[in-house]
């Protein structure tokens, strides 16, 4: 009959068949009728004996457990989770986990031990770290009348840095060897640092105080007073002030400059950040900061469009050289024409650009180019009509004027035109008749493009064919009253 092996909590731990040995823990279980028990059971007895004493931790632990490390010769229990020490501290460089309110932990790295509140490690001691001792120290030190003085001194690594004293000034007594050897002779009241001279009051070593301090009586030695100051106080320089070439440099990245060019000789005003600008402001009569140019890496601009003047009226430039000019300007005694300046005359002047008289006209003996836009591309030459006719009026000639609107038996000779591209017979009287080209026709009825239109009556054209021929539809149109569609003329 198996064995059930149950923990001290009343849990199973194993079963243990019959002439078998269960290894599920460091202990051997051995099972009924299992021959040569003796040595496993007695072994078993050694090891709880010995607890387990070994370098190793136990291979197969369960929580409550005891093992000797004997490597560092302490007894140590397993939580379930890890081996954990029974008393002392734990021991390593780094800090440990899974500790319990009140633990220890002695810090080999820097030779500190800590105690665990629940939450983090607090340091118990010692204060000093690593090599030497490191710690604020109380002394009673003797001044030149062998008067006793109570000091704090500042030491790291057994080196003693600064002196706390709340006494007045005093001088150390030649027994204090120690605090001397370090760069210590006059005490005064506050803080002192090792290798000040009374004298001076400047270090001759490296050891500074870094941070930002309220008040000092002098800098470099040289006493406030004879440096430049802010509001009360001194505020302009006595004398002269010489800068080198390298200028005055603005700025936390000495973007902004005024310095001296490389010749030697040129003054410059730079600022040397990427797409940085120059800003050019004044304040007004009326106590007005307005900002009035600037200068970019593109050339200057006006801070304000439209609003700013370069000269005035009784102060302006001599001259000004430019390759271009983009703007409006008032006045020009000539104009750039070619490689050559024109002057601008109202006459049919050679060598003038032409401009509008009094009555807004312009003259000229002949106009010659061509036009780069027209809405209707015809051909139209003046004729005199009875009434005014509609745009797009087929006409032909007859009637008490030269034409009249065409009918199914006249022989159509063109149709009204309101924006011809080109104007015949300008000077004379009565409307444009569109001779040749593409310009709207009055039609009556649905077209396609492509269909052929005919002067039907009083001017008006149709798709049903006459004698009289008009165009073709360059457009369809589905409505079946008259309207305007684009032809090109036939006529």
């Amino acid at each position: 009959m198996a064995y059930a092996i149950d923990r001290y909590n009343n849990t199973l731990l194993t079963t243990v068949e019959d002439g078998t040995v269960d290894q599920t823990t460091d202990l051997k279980f051995i099972g009924k009728n299992y021959a040569g028990y003796g040595e496993i059971q007695n072994e078993n007895f050694l090891f709880l004996l010995e607890n387990f004493s070994g370098a190793n931790q136990p291979a197969r632990p369960i929580s409550g457990q005891v093992w000797f490390d004997s490597g560092t010769s302490k007894l140590k229990f397993y939580d379930g989770t890890q081996w954990r020490t029974t008393g002392g501290a734990e021991i390593g460089s780094g800090q440990p986990t899974g500790l319990a309110n009140g633990d220890f932990w002695w810090d080999t790295g820097n030779d500190q031990l800590y105690v665990y509140n629940g939450t983090s490690f607090i340091l118990i001691g010692p204060q000093n770290a690593g090599e030497g001792v490191t710690q604020m120290t109380s002394l009673e030190v003797l001044d030149t009348t062998s008067a006793t003085r109570g000091i704090i001194a500042s030491v790291i690594e057994d080196e003693t840095i600064f002196v706390v004293s709340p006494h007045t000034e005093f001088t150390l007594n030649t027994s204090q060897t120690a605090l001397k050897a370090q760069g210590f002779d006059v005490i005064k009241k506050g803080i002192t640092l090792r290798n000040t001279p009374a004298a001076t009051g400047v270090t001759t070593s490296t050891d500074r105080f870094h941070g930002t301090a309220t008040n000092a009586e002098k800098l470099g030695g040289i006493s406030a007073a004879n440096f430049v100051q802010t509001g009360a106080g001194n505020t302009v320089f006595a004398s002269a002030v010489e800068i080198p070439d390298d200028g005055i440099l603005v700025g936390d990245s000495n973007d902004f400059q005024f310095k001296i060019d490389t010749n030697g000789f040129d003054g410059v005003i730079q600022n040397v950040t990427n797409n940085g600008e120059i800003k050019f402001k004044v304040t007004s009569g009326a106590g007005v900061l307005t900002h009035i140019a600037t200068f970019t890496s593109d050339g200057i601009e006006p801070a304000v469009d439209n609003t700013f003047t370069l000269g005035s009226a009784s102060l302006g430039w001599s001259n000004v050289y430019a390759t271009n000019f983009t703007g409006e300007a008032s006045k020009a005694a000539t104009l750039r024409v070619g490689s050559d300046f024109r002057a601008a005359s109202s006459s049919a002047t050679n060598n003038t650009v032409a401009v509008r008289d009094a009555t807004g006209n312009i003259a000229a003996n002949l106009f010659q180019g061509v036009a780069t836009q027209a809405r209707y591309a015809d051909l139209a030459e003046k004729y005199t009509t009875e009434t005014d006719l509609p745009a797009g009026t087929a006409v032909a000639v007859g009637g008490e004027a030269e034409v009249q609107p065409a009918n199914a038996s006249n022989h159509c000779i063109g149709v009204v035109s309101t924006d011809p591209a080109y104007m015949m017979n300008s000077e004379a009287e009565g409307q444009y008749i569109g001779l040749k080209g593409r310009l709207p026709v009055r039609v009556k009825g649905a077209v396609s493009k492509g269909d052929a239109v005919y002067a039907m009556a009083d001017g008006v054209c149709t798709t049903i064919a006459t004698t009289a021929i008009v165009g073709i539809a360059l457009e369809s149109n589905a409505d079946d009253g008259e309207k305007l569609v684009e032809c090109v003329l036939k006529v």
